[in-house]
């Protein structure tokens, strides 16, 4: 009867770590009510010794009865009785379920749908614990499913799971472990070793030692998996989208479907180790955004993409890569060679980053390009650690060649242009009201990026969360604050709404020039809009907020200024037009961060300094000071321990103090003389086990003070202050009267000193540093705490019989 309720209690200590997962808290409480059905379920079995197949047979019905009265008790007969519409009406739930958890990212709502595939994920979880612990009696085993349940927030949170989380699951696992061997004991045929129990009055076998090592084998396991973490190094940096993409695909396949990239990327940007995922340079020596996804479906929620394809005769050699769409011979362009160093420990990079639009790619291994929009992906090999070149002709249209462009082609918008029919009409006539006045694509687009980056008052911040429906009006028309990917998906939808065809793209910034490279680290990670313009193609407008109070490497284009796009080439621009603080950033004014030039700001200042963070010897060196210090925790209690005794002993000078209560004078212990001996007492025996002498448990004080005297070579002074000491402690514990001299600090110094020159020299560095005193309170201290489990196995669920 102990093992289902254990086996209950650790499936739902478990359970608690998927709260990183969950907007809300519907979830745990459904899970807590389908843990609480399958225990209630498997108690009786238990108690009254039911065959074991009805068990999981039983629990199953019971769960099927409160997921049907929980989600769908309007189908149900009696709202609790399952029938066949509301089993229909279950079903089309899960799959619902499964379908949302695909296109949200953690926190995801509370939907239903969602809330019954959780609730049902965790009932059949602890099916398997129940069935493992109590009927099959391996509870060693339930770690497999536990474990299961555990990796899921792990695999898919971006942020680490707290330690208070991981606690609650180790103890919910060890309780487990404890109750099973607590029922193995219990069925012993023969006691060979008995005990009382104070709670129960009857004879158990006392395992005691046994138990106890195993709690605390336990125990250290816990604080290991918690400290070790902390301690080690990080071996290798998290890269953007660092995962594995792909579903099923074998070797030779011709396409490649991956997760929505864009739900991983504020996991990133929040990464507290700023770990370089790549390197590169240029031979303008100016920095280029690096795409690896264009994101083209927006489903009213958050942006996807169309899975890539790529034919045999795609494969990336010496050929060039399709043309780029949109983009027309006539449109100036800057042939540029980016020559790009992937980290070698990144892992899982099967899309590599572009500056876009490439003509050429030479990279070895099987890469293929998309030919709609020049992502270039393998099905077979990762870009870690690879060095491959990119030529890339980037167009420098005219503000005049972006106003005259001529319409979008029919497959571009059919594409491009597509929105969900219930997009809020709030956010319709934003896109309307902002951009009113304007009579062609690119000065509306213009007008867009201002609103984002200067008139629309937003606000970059990592802690905007959510991907529902109300996230896009929310961010747009409420609270106004986000990061790159609310900018870049809220301004691609309002050019849609204005009939601009747009994407967008997920990547990384230009990084940080170090040395004669251009280095992008993990919170260079970035999404921005592209939008399409006839002749010239797709274009990247920058709506994030860039330098100290944004994105520090997120750079504006000048084209998306119309004073910067009419001024010549080798010409600097005005002062932009985005902001009415804004200065001409020839001049060095950086009062508006978010508009600077990086063709300015790059190419003519010296190279921008990064921080590197703390060098590795100055961390080893923190690291050995951090050990020393927590080495001598033992020592400092020690000291602590002792200069509270050495207070207490100098308050009592007097031995004793008569006091008149009545006719009569009587002679009292005073309370000051009492606590002194007891300190100096403790203190001389707390000195003798840290210098390695043991005392008997029968030896009285005196017969120590002689032993002492004799072993150890005592002086005369020395051999005096034992005997006052020991003289007092008798006088304490069997006297009446405290005598004439009681023990003095004086003493207790004197013994210490010849205790020490008597000892070993090791002895003395170890009671100084690590008192076997102080170490063996901290085990009391842990044998007393590790004891709860075994009050807690002493409680009875059922009145004793009289």
């Amino acid at each position: 009867m102990r093992l289902p309720i254990a086996a209950g209690a650790a499936t739902m200590a478990v359970t608690i770590a998927l709260y990183p997962l969950f907007q809300g808290g519907a979830w745990f409480w459904a899970s807590l009510g389908a843990v609480a059905v399958v225990t209630a379920v498997g108690v009786p079995v238990s108690r009254y010794s039911l065959p074991p197949w009805l068990a999981p047979l039983g629990q199953a019905v019971a769960i099927w009865i409160y997921l049907t009265a929980v989600f769908s008790p309007e189908k149900a007969w009696a709202r609790v009785v399952p029938t066949r519409e509301s089993a229909v009406g279950l079903a089309k739930m899960l799959v619902t379920g499964f379908a949302d958890i695909q296109r949200f990212a953690a926190p995801v709502p509370a939907k239903p749908a969602i809330t019954l595939l959780t609730c049902a994920g965790v009932a059949l979880i602890a099916i398997v614990v129940d069935v493992l612990a109590s009927r099959t009696r391996r509870a060693a085993l339930c770690g497999l499913p536990l474990l299961a349940l555990f990796t899921v927030p792990a695999a898919v949170a971006t942020e680490p799971i707290s330690w208070p989380a991981f606690i609650l699951a180790a103890v919910g696992y060890l309780g487990l472990l404890v109750a099973d061997g607590r029922e193995r004991v219990g069925h012993w045929g023969r006691a060979v070793l008995v005990r009382r129990s104070s709670v129960t009055s009857r004879a158990v076998a006392d395992v005691g030692p046994l138990r106890l090592s195993g709690k605390r084998i336990g125990l250290t396991a816990v604080v290991l998996a918690i400290l070790l973490p902390a301690l080690l190094p990080t071996l290798e940096p998290s890269p953007l989208f660092g995962f594995g993409v792909g579903n099923g695909r074998g070797k030779g396949t011709n396409s490649i479907s991956i997760s929505n990239p864009i739900v991983s990327l504020r996991g990133e940007l929040s990464l507290p180790n700023n770990s370089e995922v790549l390197s590169y340079t240029t031979t303008d020596n100016l920095p280029r955004y690096l795409r690896m996804y264009a994101l083209d479906i927006f489903d009213g929620q958050q942006w996807t993409m169309t899975g890539s394809s790529g034919l045999p005769e795609d494969r990336i050699s010496q050929e060039p890569l399709p043309p780029p769409p949109g983009q027309s011979r006539q449109v100036p362009a800057v042939t540029v060679t980016t020559k790009i160093t992937v980290s070698p420990a990144i892992r899982g990079m099967e899309f590599l980053p572009l500056p876009y639009p490439p003509s050429r790619v030479q990279v070895e291994g099987d890469w293929r390009p998309d030919r709609d929009t020049l992502m270039v992906f393998s099905t077979e090999d990762t870009a870690g650690g690879l060095t491959y070149t990119v030529v890339s002709d980037e167009p420098k249209p005219t503000a005049e060649a972006l106003r005259s462009a001529a319409a979008a082609p029919r497959e571009i918008a059919e594409r491009y242009l597509q929105l969900p029919r219930d997009l809020p009409r709030e956010v319709r006539d934003l896109a309307v009201r902002e951009t009113a006045g304007e009579t062609n694509p690119y000065e509306r687009a213009i007008k867009l990026q201002e609103f984002f980056t200067s008139k629309g008052g937003f606000t970059y911040t990592l802690a905007a969360q959510g991907h529902d429906e109300q996230a896009l009006t929310d961010f747009l028309i409420r609270n106004r604050a986000g990061y790159c990917e609310q900018f870049a998906a809220s301004m691609a939808v309002l050019a849609r709404v204005l009939g601009i065809p747009a994407r967008v793209a997920v990547g990384y910034t230009g990084g940080a020039k170090l040395g004669e490279r251009w280095q992008v680290r993990t919170h260079d990670s970035h999404a921005w809009p592209e939008l399409y313009f006839e002749g010239t193609g797709w274009l990247r407008f920058e709506p994030t907020p860039a330098g100290l109070t944004g994105q520090g490497s997120a750079t504006v284009p000048a084209y998306s200024r119309a004073r910067a796009a009419d001024a010549p080439d080798d010409q600097p621009s005005a002062a932009p037009a985005t902001g009415s603080d804004s200065s001409d950033p020839a001049s060095g004014s950086a009062s508006n961060p978010r508009n600077r030039r990086p063709d300015l700001e790059y190419g003519g200042s010296g190279p921008i300094v990064v921080e590197e963070g703390t060098p590795l010897a100055a961390r080893i060196g923190l690291g050995v000071v951090a050990a020393a210090l927590v080495a001598l925790i033992p020592a400092m209690l020690r000291w602590q321990l002792r200069a509270r005794r050495r207070r207490v002993s100098s308050r009592a000078a007097r031995p004793a103090v008569v006091v008149a209560e009545a006719p009569g004078a009587v002679t009292v212990r005073t309370s000051l003389w009492h606590q002194a001996t007891t300190a100096t007492w403790a203190e001389l025996c707390d000195t003798l086990y840290d210098h390695g002498v043991s005392r008997g448990p029968s030896e009285s004080p005196r017969a120590l003070a002689v032993r002492l005297a004799a072993q150890h070579g005592f002086d005369a002074p020395a051999e005096e202050a034992v005997t006052r000491i020991a003289t007092s402690a008798e006088r304490m514990l069997f006297a009446r009267t405290p005598g004439e001299n009681g023990p003095t600090r004086e003493d207790l110094r004197v013994v210490r000193r010849a205790l020490a020159a008597s000892v070993p020299r090791g002895r003395r560095i170890r009671a100084v540093l690590l008192p076997p005193s102080t170490l063996a309170r901290a085990r009391a201290v842990g044998t007393g705490l590790l004891d709860v489990f075994d009050r807690l196995e002493n409680l009875r669920l059922t009145g004793r019989k009289a």
